[in-house]
């Protein structure tokens, strides 16, 4: 009676701890995307071409996953060479001396069937903030072609340049402080 206890008590525990699954960026099939209003009359899009990004979860609805994400500062891209030139400047991101963006989740809270808010610290311009996104997940399937299981997500926010420093020589009339994030991400499942 008290080994089938105990026998009991070992498949319980490893069949709820222990077991993560990792989710990883599909670079071909994903973005990471940003856009701020130039002189309150349009706004200008850009993005972020080379980006790492893993999501880390034990349990099946992702409510303990941890995101980790990076991109690399000098891939940013916005259709102008020269405006994509003068935001790796020291005018703006300066990515020569500050490379890479970094976002690290620190809590996935289920708030909808498919919908999450997204808490984490984003670590931008040597300045790190807690920011909050959220994230609906559009769904998973199996692509037919590797036959490995990929979800779809689409996260959006908003930060403020002036809390990371970023282009504080330009007014609020000239560019918003408000900047829209917005990602369109598929992960695959290892």
């Amino acid at each position: 009676m008290k080994s089938t206890i105990i026998t009991a008590a070992f498949i319980t525990l490893f069949s709820t701890a222990g077991f993560s699954q990792t989710w990883n960026w599909d670079k071909a099939h994903s973005q990471l995307n940003f856009g701020i209003t130039h002189m309150g009359i349009s706004e200008i899009d850009g993005s972020f071409g080379s980006v790492t990004a893993k999501i880390t979860s034990s349990k099946d609805d992702l409510t303990d996953a941890v995101v980790d994400l990076s991109a690399d500062v000098a891939s940013i891209s916005t259709g102008n060479d020269q405006r994509n030139n003068h935001l790796k400047s020291p005018d703006f991101f300066d990515a020569a001396k500050f490379p890479t963006l970094t976002f690290k989740s620190t809590n996935f809270k289920k708030t909808g069937a498919k919908t999450y808010e997204v808490t984490g610290d984003l670590s931008l311009h040597g300045v790190t903030k807690t920011v909050v996104l959220n994230a609906t997940l559009n769904g998973t399937t199996t692509n037919p072609m590797n036959k490995k299981t990929v979800a779809g997500f689409k996260v959006t926010g908003t930060i403020k340049r002036s809390d990371f420093g970023i282009a504080t020589g330009f007014p609020a009339g000239a560019l918003s402080d408000e900047v829209a994030l917005n990602a369109n991400a598929e992960f695959v499942k290892d």
